[in-house]
């Protein structure tokens, strides 16, 4: 993502603000004006800087404090919230609720800013949730819409309604509702017609079509690369339709996203999703905290932890237990890496965890398909492997045995042999963390120990705890145990060395 350079701009500059032992006057604007030059190069306005910078400055007055306070966390704490405060735009969006009837939300946008394809990812968010959802077409003014529409929803196995025939997208919208309300579906997501800019002709059939279907809330697609300029458009689609959230797109593919993410904050109109590429995955909830988190490389535990739960990692029991016990199996490994799989990109993934979005090894940031290719490899190899060899990790890999699976899974001999020394690498790090989960050394909450510290403070650990299943977390020696196992296998150069 195009902004991961901003973030890294950032953190570099609050890095170098930190290897000062006792910062000062001058080290604290010095780090305010790199900070200021990365947010203009990424075209954020230059009053919503100045603002930043001189709430920064106000926050932390360094000649008031005293000697036993920390400078250092103090100045990175007010530049993290004045970051948080300059995406966050103080208002919630309409909540969508499961159970009292069906939920209409229209999408509107201008022409060309992914709204179609944006639909379809919407809709398949909620899907893997177990919300029932389908998708309405009453865009009828650009041609391919409908096969467009189409197209997405049966890659994303979603009910679709449109009409090739009827040219009155009222009409369609209409008549797409009401039948999936009648069949008691619990998202109904309408695709509204598009333009090359704001004519007048758009909004009065947004009017129109809001008056008649009567949705739940109204979504603004708009595309990130126009910049600050964003400001403009949706506080123009606010003034003529209730508006009730934003989803800014394209994130991957200019510099101007943060431009557009705080220029659409300053309209006090809530961002709720954003877009970060082509494929159905490439869609992820918006929260301010959450996402300068991530930017700033301090991870997103929240996120994570709701990651693994839509992806239904660690709800087997049997195999958490055997884990614990140090047994480790290429089964195990094998339902580890669908469930990773259903995560969505490993890049994104270890985003989420604080301190290990440093670690990733150069090209890694945009490039989680790779590791998935690669993930996606070893699953069709451990398809070719008898029960025997999938439960037993007693049994003697010969070349007889590697080659006769590299034939039955049509993977070269030196995939297999990839695989394999990647699974010892994992069984290894299995077997010591349970050894040491069996003396009691790293039980519950204690310590400060794994990831690194720092990186995994004690209101991450809370966090981790409250977001898992509490019976689950105790199977597993407590949030301290599972920091150790992801330290040791980032140590081992585990999952970054599949994403490399």
């Amino acid at each position: 993502m195009v902004l991961n350079e901003l973030g890294g701009k950032i953190s570099a500059a609050i890095r170098r603000m930190s290897n000062n032992t006792v910062p000062d006057e001058t080290v604290l604007k010095q780090m305010l004006s790199e900070i200021a030059r990365a947010l203009l190069e990424a075209d954020v306005n230059v009053r919503v800087v100045q603002q930043l910078r001189g709430n920064v400055l106000s926050a932390v007055d360094l000649s008031s404090l005293g000697a036993g306070v920390n400078k250092v966390k103090l100045i990175q704490k007010a530049v993290f919230d004045e970051l948080c405060r300059m995406l966050d735009a103080g208002q919630k969006a309409v909540p969508l609720k499961r159970g009292h009837g069906s939920n209409v939300v229209m999408f509107v946008g201008l022409q060309g800013n992914g709204k179609t394809t944006t639909c379809a990812k919407f809709a398949y968010h909620y899907s893997r949730k177990g919300w029932k959802t389908c998708l309405v077409c009453a865009d009828t003014f650009r041609a391919g819409a409908f096969d467009q529409l189409k197209q997405n929803a049966t890659k994303a196995k979603i009910p679709f309604y449109g009409s090739y025939t009827e040219t009155d997208p009222v009409a369609i919208a209409t008549a797409g509702v009401q039948r999936f309300r009648a069949d008691g579906y619990d998202l109904i997501v309408v695709d509204t017609s598009g333009r090359h800019k704001q004519e007048v002709a758009l909004f009065e059939e947004m009017e129109q079509m809001a008056s008649a279907v009567k949705p739940t809330s109204i979504v603004f697609v708009m595309d990130s690369s126009i910049g600050q300029a964003a400001h403009d458009q949706a506080a123009a689609f606010r003034s003529r339709v209730a508006v009730g959230s934003v989803i800014i797109t394209k994130l991957d593919g200019h510099a101007k996203g943060g431009g557009a993410l705080s220029a659409v904050a300053a309209t006090q109109s809530p961002i709720t999703f954003i877009g970060t590429g082509e494929h159905m995955d490439d869609f992820e909830p918006f929260v301010a905290e959450r996402f300068v988190g991530r930017l700033l490389g301090m991870g997103d535990v929240s996120g994570l932890m709701t990651t693994m739960k839509d992806a239904g990692l660690a709800n087997n029991a049997d195999m958490v237990k055997r884990l614990t016990g140090g047994v480790f199996t290429l089964r195990d490994m094998s339902e580890q890496f669908e469930g990773i799989a259903r995560m969505g990109p490993l890049d994104k993934v270890m985003g989420m965890i604080p301190g290990l979005s440093s670690m990733l090894p150069d090209g890694a940031v945009g490039n989680g398909s790779e590791g998935a290719k690669r993930i996606q490899a070893f699953g069709y190899i451990m398809d070719a492997m008898t029960d025997e060899e999938l439960d037993n990790p007693k049994v003697v890999w010969c070349t007889s045995r590697i080659r006769r699976v590299a034939r039955g899974s049509g993977r070269h001999v030196a995939e297999v042999e990839a695989l394999l020394v990647e699974y010892r690498r994992f069984a290894k790090m299995v077997q010591s963390v349970g050894s040491m989960s069996k003396k009691g050394g790293m039980g519950g909450l204690g310590g400060m120990g794994g990831m690194g510290g720092p990186h995994m403070t004690r209101d991450m650990q809370t966090k981790m705890q409250q977001a898992m299943d509490p019976a689950m977390l105790r199977q597993m020696g407590g949030a301290g145990n599972m920091q150790e196992m992801l330290k040791r296998m980032m140590g081992s150069g585990g999952l970054p060395k599949m994403l490399g």
